[in-house]
This record gives structure tokens, C-alpha cells and sequence, in this order.
């Protein structure tokens, strides 16, 4: 399959045709899957409401069929036709967060949406992009669009067009190059079915954000400890990690110089994950600078960038420094855990 690529200015206004847009919404509507720039990652677009659509996702992806798709939609009348009994704290966290990174847990109306988007359950995830380019696809193919993020199951998230066909080029009908993106992770999920509300993923929205609006938020327990079963389905795979096997370490930074020193006197090329500040603290084959730690939301904007970069490099192993986990850096550290499948070296 040629994998059609469509560069297009991401100020374009959502009421205006640009012929980028008609063309990738045309294939949207024939049931084509289309990759698409969102403020968070690129997303892996087909129609919610056509089983064969979806399908082609989990297919291009190799994602697990039990792990379910969020919804993107452009304009409140559409969050209307797929969800029901919307609760006023929902509507509160629209008024205050959409568009933006918030995907909300509600419960599913009727059978717009197929059952391969919700993996057969009575709930669905919706959120509304804050990306002109996003908006303006949607609006244009009339279409509530299933969206995972645009890259191989497992691989980093993709921040760019390049990285989407560096994972799916040949796989899929078209990517909407429309530049890097903003956050550089994945949307905050909250359920809202629950009588207090619930991070079933943090993301772009913190839950310091969210108890400033609605009060009190819950943490599913499998985010606080990995020996839980996540609430979320998705939740339970391995994401994000590089071709190297990646190691966290909780420590200063003279003790994962110590690390690193054990496994180059071993013959290993190793890497290191770190930030501006620290980048020429360390000794290494590789050392990358992931942001600035006085500045977490740099992190997160360019952290599967980096985690991608050490694939061009021959190293071995990778180390990561670890970073506060309140605020984004909640975020930074779900999908670090995620991508080094939870193995953590402490200091004593």
C-alpha cells in the first residue's frame, strides 16, 4: 500500500477546505485509516462507527484487540450522539479543558460507535483535539474518529510525521504531516462513570488541573502500584520503549554514573536519558538531554522524541534519570515505568 503524505499549516481554520484535508477525509469516509497530528501525538484515525475501519487500526498497529480506541470528535452535538447520562461534572470538565488533552469515560449511547472501539464494554472515551488540523479533518469527514496513537503497538508514542512512517509507512492509507506537536504525551483519561472521578491515565491535563475545577480525584490503584489490575484495559501492555532495554534509576546522579561505569567495563555501549542541565554531568557512549528538569513540560514534549533517538545509536542499555511525579511529571513517569516495563534501580 503507497502511504500518502499530505503537509499541510497548522493554523489552518476548520471551517476552510484545504484540499490536504478533503482528500484524507475522503479516505476517512471510505473506511481508510489516516494518521493526523492532535496536540498530544500523532493519531491513528479511521471511523468509530465501521467495524472494517477500525479493524485496519488494530491491524497497521498490532494492538490488542481488548484494549480500547478513544473517540475524537469536533463539536459538542457529536459528543451527544455517542454518549449518554453525561454527568454535570463532565459537562464542567468540558466547559474548562475541550478542546485540549482530556479524554472522558462516559457511558456509551446506543450503537453509533462499533464494538471494536469500546472492546465490547458499555463505556467510551471521547475527547475533542486542540489541533486545527485535528479539528478541521473531523469536521470535514463528518465522522466521530477512533484514534490510538499513530505508531507501531509497544514503539514510543510519534511526535512527528516522520515518526509515523518510520512505523507504518506501506501499513496505511495516508499521514497528515501537519509538524511536531505541542505536549508530547498523551491525553489525561478520567472516568467519569465513577462517583468520584478517576486518572485511569495521567497526561496533558494534571490532577492538580482537574481538583482545581471539580474537587476531589481519584488515582485507579494500578497507577500507584504495578501489582494492581488496571481499570483501563490498555493500561496492562508494555508502551513506549525503545529497541534497547531501558532501566529508570532513583538517584543522584554519581550513583548512575556508577552504573553506567559497571556496564561499559563489561564491554556494553550504554546510554544515558537526561536533561540540559545534566547532559554534561555524565560519561557515556550516549548521552541525550530530554528537556530541562526546571521545566518538566520540555520533558514530556521531547521525551519519545529521545527515547526514538537512541534506535540510531548502537547502545545496549539505556538509563534514565527519574523525575518528580506531581504535575506533568506524573505523566513523564507513568510512561517512562511503561517503557522500561517497570524496572527501577534504587539508591540505598
Amino acid at each position: 500500500m503507497e502511504t500518502k503524505v499530505w503537509v499541510v499549516d497548522n493554523v489552518v481554520d476548520k471551517k476552510s477546505s484545504y484540499p490536504q484535508i478533503l482528500q484524507a477525509a475522503a479516505l476517512l469516509r471510505a473506511n481508510e485509516v489516516v494518521a493526523f497530528p492532535t496536540e498530544t501525538v500523532y493519531g491513528l484515525g479511521a471511523n468509530a462507527a465501521s467495524t472494517a475501519a477500525v479493524k485496519k487500526i488494530f491491524q497497521a498497529k498490532g494492538r490488542p484487540s481488548d484494549n480500547p480506541l478513544i473517540v475524537h470528535i469536533a463539536d459538542h452535538n457529536q459528543l451527544e450522539e455517542i454518549a449518554a447520562d453525561i454527568p454535570r461534572v463532565a459537562y464542567t470538565l468540558i466547559e474548562q479543558f475541550w478542546p485540549g488533552p482530556l479524554t472522558l469515560i462516559l457511558k456509551k449511547k446506543g450503537n453509533v460507535i462499533c464494538d471494536e472501539v469500546t472492546a465490547g464494554l458499555s463505556t467510551i472515551a471521547v475527547r475533542m483535539p486542540a489541533h486545527p488540523v485535528a479539528l478541521a479533518l473531523i469536521q470535514e469527514s463528518s465522522l466521530p474518529i477512533a484514534a490510538p496513537s499513530a505508531n507501531l503497538s509497544g514503539r514510543p508514542s510519534p511526535t512527528s510525521a516522520m515518526h509515523v512512517l518510520a512505523d507504518l509507512n506501506g501499513k496505511i492509507a495516508g499521514v497528515v504531516d501537519g509538524g511536531e506537536t505541542g505536549i508530547g504525551v498523551e491525553s489525561t483519561v478520567l472516568d467519569c462513570t465513577t462517583e468520584i472521578p478517576t486518572i485511569l491515565r495521567p497526561g496533558g491535563v494534571t490532577k492538580e488541573q482537574l481538583e482545581q475545577v471539580i474537587g476531589r480525584v481519584n488515582v485507579d490503584a494500578a497507577l500507584l502500584d504495578e501489582k494492581q489490575v488496571p481499570k483501563s484495559p490498555g493500561m496492562k501492555y508494555a508502551h513506549y520503549a525503545p529497541k534497547s532495554p531501558l532501566i529508570i534509576v532513583d538517584g543522584e546522579p554519581f550513583f548512575l554514573q556508577q552504573l553506567v561505569d559497571k556496564q561499559r567495563a563489561l564491554g556494553k555501549q550504554v546510554g544515558i536519558l537526561t536533561t540540559e542541565e545534566r547532559r554534561h554531568v555524565y560519561k557515556a557512549d550516549v548521552v541525550l538531554a530530554c528537556g530541562e528538569r526546571a521545566n518538566l513540560s520540555t520533558v514530556a514534549n521531547r521525551l519519545y522524541d529521545t527515547l526514538r533517538a537512541f534506535d540510531d545509536t548502537d547502545v545496549e542499555i539505556i538509563y534514565s534519570e527519574s523525575f518528580p511525579a506531581d504535575g506533568i511529571g506524573a505523566a513523564i513517569m507513568n510512561r517512562l515505568k511503561k517503557a522500561a516495563g517497570h524496572q527501577i534501580v534504587r539508591e540505598k
